[in-house]
């Protein structure tokens, strides 16, 4: 692994299998809402969709590491320390800052900064909100509007997040031409709420 300006990475290890030791340590105890899957399977799945657009390692280990501060007893510093200003940055882009507000004012946070990020930030959640839209869809696949209720609020305040999460991530003019993580979220969330109404899900 070539060194990298910043990084303060152990170097006996490569960043990509630090960084999946460090998330499965940090989100050991946690498994997905309204499942019992673990929680790690999602930071994985969103590092595999970075690995097979062909990102670069630095995208990769922030995609497995984006929601340790959020979720687990990991700080920024500690993402910095190991992983340098870069990763870091990221992984902060990626995070609630406040996890107190109310979901709305959470959300609406989110929206507001991903407009103006970086490209390798709105990469990285596009990865995430990709990984999660299709964990949903499968699930409704399963067991229909049911799923609504795992999550803090319901379909119609859902929709709205994550079709406003599309506009924010996905309609910039850096988009890359090759970079068809964007296009794939566009589908995903196109898919699951512009489904006809009445149209019952398989097993519902």
């Amino acid at each position: 692994m070539k060194d990298i300006p910043g990084t303060k990475i152990k170097r006996d290890k490569n960043m990509i299998d630090f960084a999946i030791e460090m998330a499965v340590k940090a989100h050991r105890e946690q498994v997905r809402k309204g499942t019992v899957i673990p929680y790690i399977t999602h930071p994985i799945g969103v590092a595999v969709l970075l690995a097979q657009s062909g990102c670069a390692d630095e995208l990769i280990t922030a995609g497995l590491l984006h929601d340790t501060i959020e979720d687990t007893a990991i700080c920024l510093k500690d993402i910095r320390d190991q992983f340098g200003e870069f990763v870091a940055s990221i992984v902060e882009g990626c995070s609630e800052p406040d996890k107190t507000l109310d979901w709305e004012d959470r959300k609406k946070h989110t929206i507001e900064f991903l407009k103006t990020a970086s490209l390798d930030i709105r990469i990285v959640a596009c990865a995430d909100k990709l990984n999660n839209i299709r964990t949903i869809a499968s699930d409704y696949n399963e067991i229909g509007d049911k799923v609504w209720e795992r999550f803090n609020r319901g379909k119609k305040e859902q929709e709205w997040y994550y079709r406003s999460l599309v506009k924010s991530i996905c309609d910039q003019h850096d988009v890359p031409d090759n970079m068809t993580l964007f296009e794939q979220l566009k589908n995903e969330v196109e898919n699951l709420f512009g489904r006809k109404r009445g149209v019952r899900a398989r097993g519902t």
